[in-house]
């Protein structure tokens, strides 16, 4: 699998910030972390690429320049949310902006706490991109989250190494925690106590040689495909298990999912090892409302395996999907029903019925990665052709993804 793109955000944004040079090791190469690099260039950092690695020369916490041009995140709202968080923390004036589909996204909820902080930031109408960020001294708080999410919690912990004081941060649902993991591993103090993460600014970076574990969205669509595809017997190696991203294993095994997960190491921090995975018959069912935050990338291709397991799938709690790269449970409906699946669109979620059979059609992923990847593993199973239109979005999170499908399709 390719590097983990959200672990790759991170690694990049918090070397920019390092104390030293930092080499990070199988990088992902997707188009939303060139975006990340692209930015930090813009902002005085000096990277190098070869093949699948970066070295990045940190210029410290107050060695960023004020950008000459609008920062382009493209499509990623990763970059977007959490470099805000960096840029909060600057003696200066910057604009971040986006493609037409980030230019839709909600960035209110960055906005706040940020704010609160000190911050001084413009949105569009209803706190969407492009954001125009006058940074400065920041303050200290204590941010009980609205709403589960990994990249507003990044935001505020980023924006709080600037901050003189104990910053914290309190999920109502554990999300992933790579940011405390790489900050921990470059020096910095985080405190864990139940669901409240907290850090003390300002902080010292170290600079760190990293090596990112292959990325367990990429690898879903993977697993997903050997489910279902009859006599299917697939390893993949070196993909990151961190707890936080093992949501996807914890619901599939107890289901029928024959999957093992071999050669268990712990690198940087994270966890990584093999997962060998078999034809299953899957039991289906609903997946419970606490786990739908640690599955949020996975419920596109989910939603296809429920056309396939026993019971069909149903899941609620999703409204999120409605403001991703696409209305992702809008487009989860329609695609499903051109391939002659019976499916119930629900204000926050999906109803898929199961033991379905689907039929060849042509999809449309409203230039979506997610949809596009999960819709290549049900033309696996439909009968007939299946052509998915602007297939090359994909790109923007997996380059190379049908090539890679294409190697383990007999």
């Amino acid at each position: 699998m390719p590097g983990d793109k959200s672990i790759s955000h991170r690694y990049a944004m918090l070397s920019a910030l390092a104390e030293g040079k930092s080499e990070i090791h199988f990088f992902s190469p997707s188009a939303d972390c060139a975006s990340t690099v692209a930015c930090l260039q813009s902002l005085g950092v000096r990277i190098e690429r070869k093949d699948n690695a970066l070295t990045v020369h940190g210029t410290g916490l107050r060695g960023l320049r004020p950008p000459g041009k609008t920062l382009d995140a493209g499509n990623s709202g990763s970059t977007m949310r959490m470099l805000a968080g960096i840029l909060a923390g600057q003696p200066f004036k910057s604009v971040i902006a986006g493609d037409a589909s980030l230019s839709r996204r909600p960035m209110q909820r960055i906005i706040d706490p940020l704010t609160q902080m000190g911050a001084r930031i413009r949105s569009a109408d209803g706190g969407r991109p492009p954001l125009v960020i006058e940074g400065g001294p920041l303050k200290p708080i204590r941010y009980e989250m609205p709403v589960a999410s990994a990249q507003v919690k990044s935001a505020v912990l980023l924006a709080g190494l600037f901050a003189e004081g104990e910053t914290e941060v309190v999920e109502p649902a554990v999300t992933r925690d790579h940011t405390e993991i790489a900050l921990e591993q470059m020096g910095v103090e985080i405190g864990r106590h139940r669901r409240t993460i907290s850090l003390r600014g300002p902080a010292r970076l170290q600079a760190k040689t990293w090596h990112v574990p292959g990325d367990v969205s990429s690898a879903a669509f993977f697993l997903a495909a050997a489910l279902i595809v009859p006599d299917s017997n697939l390893v993949v190696q070196n993909v990151g298990l961190n707890p936080t991203r093992t949501a996807l294993l914890d619901l599939l095994i107890p289901m029928g999912a024959r999957i093992k997960v071999l050669n268990v190491e712990m690198l940087n921090g994270e966890l990584i090892g093999d997962l060998h995975v078999e034809s299953s018959t899957l039991e289906g069912g609903e997946i419970p409302p606490e786990s739908i935050p640690a599955l949020i990338d996975e419920l596109p291709v989910l939603a296809v395996l429920g056309t396939q397991s026993k019971r069909g799938l149903t899941f609620g709690h999703a409204a999120e999907l409605r403001v991703k790269e696409s209305d992702r449970l809008a487009a989860m409906a329609e695609n499903l029903r051109r391939m002659g699946a019976e499916v119930e669109e629900l204000p926050d979620g999906l109803r898929v019925a199961g033991q379905q059979v689907l039929r060849g059609a042509e999809i449309d992923p409203h230039g979506d990665h997610r949809i596009a990847m999960a819709f290549a593993v049900a033309g696996l199973v439909a009968e007939g052709t299946t052509v998915i239109r602007d297939s090359a979005c994909a790109a923007i999170s997996f380059p190379g993804f049908f090539e890679a499908l294409n190697q383990v399709v007999d």
